[in-house]
């Protein structure tokens, strides 16, 4: 049996992404936290899996690296991938725009021919709008480092058994 190659994809400007994308490459082994800076078509092709995370800043907007890797993943094909993603915001200062970037990237993933796994429950969470909300729930897992870094390690491990028999 082969293994499925699984690239853990991260931006981050403080940290908080990156220390994330580290904690969740801990619990799946053979894999690494990469920055999407340094990713490229081919390498993002290369993946059979893809967990993708990215912090939101400000009112709703990308994080710095997320503009380009953007739009190299647009360019990729993703047919046939298995797609989580994971999103850090802040929804004491910014609960009307709490983890938007993972919804900003939902919307780019969902005509890419990949199957997007790991929707979140919105429960807990004090928000009061996301782009990442569909049908009543995130559109992966939601994080807010700033607010709640008590429940991240439990976020984690319970979205990672949620979604490994996708992986």
């Amino acid at each position: 049996m082969t293994m499925k190659s699984t690239g853990i994809i991260y931006g981050s400007s403080m940290g908080n992404t990156r220390f994330v994308a580290e904690k969740i490459a801990k619990r799946l082994p053979g894999t690494k936290a990469t920055s999407a800076k340094t990713m490229t078509r081919e390498a993002i092709e290369a993946f059979d899996n893809l967990l993708i995370g990215t912090s939101t800043w400000g009112v709703g907007m990308f994080q710095d690296d997320f503009h380009q890797f953007s739009k190299i993943l647009e360019q990729s094909d993703l047919t046939g991938k298995t797609v989580a993603l994971f999103g850090l915001g802040d929804q004491m200062n910014y609960p009307d725009s709490f983890c938007d970037g993972i919804g900003i990237i939902y919307d780019l993933l969902e005509k890419k021919g990949c199957q997007i796994v790991g929707f979140w429950p919105t429960d807990d969470y004090n928000f009061s709008e996301s782009k990442a909300v569909r049908e009543g729930q995130f559109v992966g897992l939601a994080l807010d480092e700033d607010n709640e870094p008590d429940m991240t390690d439990y976020r984690i491990k319970k979205w990672l058994s949620q979604i490994s028999q996708e992986l």
